[in-house]
């Protein structure tokens, strides 16, 4: 698990009954690839506390995170740190020198994958050994003024708010293929008929293709539930906040905001750092993914039984038994119907951490309540992906699928309706075609062949209509008539989603450029001419 990149404000003295571990500051004794520090490394402890968490306690708050996860978290925060520092230069805050050297040594840092922190002691957490390890290096004059004009609570749900842009827009990448793949499928099958099915009985004819784009019609809401999420996201950039009630410094929170990717600075400080209630949208908007697609994976799996024999699947897309040698079982969609259930309960857990803590920056909120949503949107993405392969591997068996729509006399609904446009009123025409169905069935009769119309109505005119014919008159109210009709118009709602996608991710690449451009101004008027090796803004999309 990532060691979460705050804790409170302040660190809280320890309770338990194991011993306390002497504040020693960050380790100075790893090898630095600079010059020793100018300065003494910076004083240990908080000024206000002088001991530090035990070691089982800080494991259980902080985790023990390995390369991979220190990587991880700090490649945001520093994204962060250097817009922060563009901005306290650009403001007078920070001196030109040491705004270079340190984004000279961060970005030495991130070349490097933060390799060189690896293995050193954080008692208070890991962006405090990072800041620590900078102050070592750099000096107190230098390092120590990192944190000018921010907390790490506006810090923390600045990262947060990347972050989940970040995995939202790729989760929305994934949908709109999802999209796309079942509306190819529901042009390709769109004269398949098959039966709809409701309270699991044969209703009325359809066709496979119509049946698909009735999917990729709820999933394009679950699309425009996860859009505006990103939306919110993108409106107002936390830092700048503080620890609650902003500062009283010169920052220019609309500069950061604007080196990365976002459309302004906070509205309120107290709102920025004490609420996560997009993250709760979030993975509201990603269950209601995961639900519809559970709800696809249902029928799909039903209808592969050798009882319905509806849609086959191919090898690849299937199992077989570690003791039963005929079986073939398309596990995958078990996966997929189990995968919205983290969502679902993450939206709960997360929910339930927030539920009547103070409206202010919380642990509660802040780190407990947000840890849930990374592995539910990765379940998520997860069965995205499944259905995927799913969706475009599946093959529609027509013969079975309009044999059973016969044999459920699904034709019955269409033929009262015949009797009404002669008339008969419909409760009346209901009846009739109902007892036609009874005598059917009694008789053994695989469809209904004559209706007998009731007293003082004359016969019904021509043949009974075939299922074709069927489908095709069902053309209002967004019957299966309408199928391209509606397929479309989910194309058009595809492309937008697509433009939008586009457009959201040209804009991070932009304010990427400008962060990069405004780091590299910095070192080049007020460093030493070496510019930083590697990437320079990663993270911000």
């Amino acid at each position: 698990m990532t060691a979460p990149v705050t804790g409170p404000e302040v660190t809280a003295p320890v309770t338990d009954t194991e011993a306390t571990t002497p504040a020693t500051g960050p380790d100075v004794t790893a090898p630095v690839p600079l010059t020793p520090p100018a300065e003494p490394a910076a004083p240990s402890g908080t000024g206000r506390l002088t001991a530090v968490l035990g070691p089982r306690t800080r494991r259980v708050v902080y985790g023990e995170p390995g390369p991979e996860e220190i990587r991880a978290e700090l490649d945001s925060t520093s994204t962060v740190d250097l817009a922060h520092i563009v901005m306290l230069t650009e403001s007078g805050l920070l001196p030109g020198p040491a705004a270079a050297a340190l984004l000279d040594r961060i970005g030495r840092l991130r070349a490097d994958g933060f390799r060189e922190l690896v293995g050193l002691d954080a008692p208070r957490g890991l962006y405090l050994m990072y800041e620590g390890h900078l102050t070592a290096t750099l000096g107190a004059d230098v390092g120590g003024k990192l944190h000018t004009g921010r907390s790490r609570n506006d810090l923390k749900a600045t990262v947060t708010a990347m972050r989940l842009r970040g995995e939202l827009l790729e989760l929305l990448s994934q949908s709109q293929r999802l999209q796309a793949a079942l509306l190819s499928r529901a042009r390709v099958h769109r004269d398949v008929i098959m039966p709809a099915y409701t309270h699991f009985q044969p209703a009325m004819p359809v066709t496979y293709g119509y049946y698909l784009a009735g999917l990729a019609a709820a999933l394009d809401r679950d699309i425009a539930g996860l859009r505006h999420t990103v939306d919110e996201l993108d409106r107002r950039c936390p830092l700048g906040a503080g620890a609650v009630a902003g500062t009283d410094l010169p920052i220019r929170p609309a500069r950061t905001a604007e080196l990365l990717g976002f459309g302004g600075p906070p509205l309120h400080a107290t709102d920025a750092v004490a609420a996560r209630d997009t993250a709760l949208r979030a993975l509201a908007a990603a269950a209601s993914a995961g639900v519809t697609l559970s709800r696809l994976a249902t029928d799909l799996q039903l209808w592969s039984t050798q009882e319905f024999g509806f849609v086959e699947f191919p090898e690849r897309l299937v199992g077989g038994s570690s003791a039963m040698p005929q079986k073939r079982n398309a596990f995958l969609l078990e996966h997929v119907k189990a995968k919205a259930a983290a969502a679902v309960g993450a939206w709960t857990a997360s929910a339930s951490a927030m539920k009547s803590t103070p409206f202010t920056n919380s642990i509660e909120v802040g780190t407990e309540a947000v840890a849930v949503v990374w592995p539910a949107l990765a379940a998520v993405r997860d069965s995205v992906l499944l259905t995927q392969v799913l969706v475009t591997g599946a093959r529609p068996v027509p013969e079975r699928m309009e044999q059973r729509a016969k044999e459920g006399f699904v034709t019955a609904t269409a033929i009262a309706n015949r009797l009404v446009a002669q008339g008969v009123p419909f409760r009346t025409a209901h009846h009739a075609v109902g007892a036609a169905v009874r005598e059917a069935v009694d008789t053994g009769a695989a469809e209904l062949t004559e209706i007998n119309p009731p007293d003082g109505f004359p016969a019904l005119g021509g043949a009974l209509p075939p299922l074709a014919d069927v489908v095709a008159d069902h053309d209002r109210g967004g019957g299966p008539g309408e199928c391209d009709e509606v397929v479309a118009a989910l194309r058009r709602r595809l492309v937008a989603h697509a433009d939008w996608s586009a457009a959201c991710r040209a804009r991070l690449r932009d304010a990427e450029r400008a962060l990069a451009a405004a780091v590299a101004g910095v070192v080049e008027r007020h460093g030493t001419g070496r510019a930083a090796p590697g990437r320079t803004t990663g993270g911000t999309q």
